[in-house]
């Protein structure tokens, strides 16, 4: 169609102008004609004072005159400088790369998940809980709020205020809803319920963990970084704080008693 010639003028229409009135990028017209390609792409642009496999070899007789095991590539470039090779750093990466000739790195220890790849929403009732504090601003200073919200319901167990975040403050919802849902404060009283909190140091410390243990609770923490769940309770804890505070309550004594 480009070299058909138009009536009016007498001239070929052009690829050009062909292209345009059918939408169709050139690129493409380039590409098929071009027909498909039997060597492998390469990086554009001058190939160097030498070719890859004379500069592989100054490699290999440089990492034969080192006295390690191993050498990372700059330390390989800057000696091929100084022997009067002269060649970029990323071409002395991408081969030492390709034949496997850059020194051992630590690989680390093994780690599970960085992600929640199930879900933290169970089908029954006091099976899993979470729990977070918040802070809400009185007369005579900050008031911690903490809470205990049931993850199947979205319905708070357990809500607590005190003039300090310490961690036995952050263990009263957690009381309160195992005295209200499983009847009463034992020795694993509360065996099949976990208990999804953050990293903390309230939630992390020996006390919170040895009391979870004696109630049979299962500690679930969340993964850092990734506060999957904690919108409910963060939720829920700023609802009751800006309550709290709108209602200008002026010391944390009655926020306490409030709660």
């Amino acid at each position: 169609m480009s070299r058909t010639v138009s009536p009016s003028s007498g001239q070929p229409y052009g690829l050009a102008l062909v292209c345009r009135i059918w939408r169709a990028p050139r690129a493409t017209v380039y590409r098929r004609r071009a027909g498909p390609r039997t060597e492998p792409p390469q990086r554009r642009g001058p190939v160097g004072p030498m070719p890859d496999a004379a500069l592989l070899i100054e490699i290999r007789a440089v990492l034969a005159g080192s006295p390690f095991h191993g050498e990372g590539h700059r330390k390989i470039w800057a000696r091929l400088r100084l022997a009067g090779v002269r060649s970029s750093k990323r071409r002395v990466l991408r081969l030492m790369r390709e034949h496997d000739l850059l020194a051992p790195s630590r690989v680390g220890s093994p780690r599970g998940p960085r992600s929640h790849d199930g879900t933290i929403i169970p089908e029954t009732v006091d099976t899993m809980w979470g729990t977070d504090l918040t802070t809400t601003i009185t007369g005579e200073g900050l008031a911690a709020v903490f809470i205990a919200v049931d993850h199947c319901s979205a319905g708070c167990v357990g809500i607590h205020a005190a003039p300090r975040a310490t961690r036995f403050e952050a263990l009263e919802p957690i009381r309160q809803g195992v005295r209200e849902h499983f009847g009463g404060f034992a020795e694993n009283v509360a065996r099949g319920l976990s208990v999804r909190h953050d990293h903390g140091s309230q939630y992390m410390s020996d006390v919170f963990q040895k009391e979870l243990e004696f109630l049979g609770v299962e500690s679930s923490p969340a993964f850092v970084r990734a506060p999957e769940g904690n919108g409910w309770r963060v939720t829920l804890a700023l609802i009751w704080a800006n309550c709290a505070s709108r209602s200008g309550w002026l010391s944390p004594s009655r926020v306490l008693r409030l709660a």
